[in-house]
């Protein structure tokens, strides 16, 4: 009885996960579970932490909801894992006073920008093989961007060969638009989607017509081929 209670005297916020290393830093909760070999995200992270290392891991995947018990989170340094998917509820619950997110030296080609536009925290996004679309264009323009880190951010691939290779932000700055050559390629969709139900409309027409014709020679030709009145009456 003595244990039990023990275990229900305990808050569970204190606790803390088995592979990470749990500090307290001016009175607040610092989680260091860098280099463990993490493979995801740990679920039992302490509710009141405000410092937390998940570097040098191997995490692939920032699922929905993964920080959501996190509201006094400060600081979350994600750099140099294996990340390559980002769900867009992947920060949903992190506090307005997320102040910093490095998400550097991962393996990240495209990202949702409902991701990082709600957050207030600045952005460490450099190292990664991006694939320059509207999608990072808007990041890049809208979102908290670390000044220090944005030459870094590089056009791993792209739609035309000339920006491979190329900083995204000096792609930007000679004009290019990636967001208008979406909305082109939506518009010749749309036009190709309106042309191809003009013409099946018109070709239904022309087959009506045709059907009509041809029905009504054939109803002529019946009517040719029947005895006259005068015929009968002689």
């Amino acid at each position: 009885q003595a244990f039990f209670c023990l275990l229900l005297c305990i808050p569970w916020g204190s606790s803390c996960p088995p592979s990470c290393q749990c500090t307290e830093q001016a009175g607040a909760k610092a989680v260091l579970c860098s280099s463990r070999h993490l493979e995801e995200i740990p679920k039992d992270i302490p509710k009141d932490t405000v410092f937390l290392k998940l570097d040098a891991n191997s995490i692939t995947r920032i699922p929905s909801n993964a920080f959501r018990h996190l509201s006094h989170l400060e600081e979350l340094d994600l750099s140099r894992n294996a990340i390559e998917k980002i769900d867009r509820a992947a920060f949903r619950g992190v506090g307005a006073g997320l102040r910093t997110l490095d998400l550097s030296s991962n393996r990240i080609r495209s990202i949702p920008k409902e991701a990082l536009l709600a957050l207030n925290a600045k952005l460490r996004l450099a190292n990664n093989p991006w694939h320059c679309e509207c999608a990072l264009q808007e990041v890049l323009w809208e979102a908290r961007l670390d000044p220090d880190s944005v030459q870094d951010i590089t056009c791993h691939t792209a739609p035309r060969e000339e920006y491979t290779g190329k900083p995204l932000l000096q792609v930007l700055d000679a004009g290019v638009n990636f967001c208008s050559v979406r909305q082109r390629t939506t518009d010749v969709a749309m036009f190709i989607t309106m042309f191809g139900w003009f013409a099946m409309v018109i070709i239904y027409v022309i087959c009506y017509v045709r059907h009509n014709q041809e029905d009504a020679c054939k109803h002529v030709d019946y009517l040719r081929s029947l005895p006259s009145t005068q015929g009968h009456a002689e």
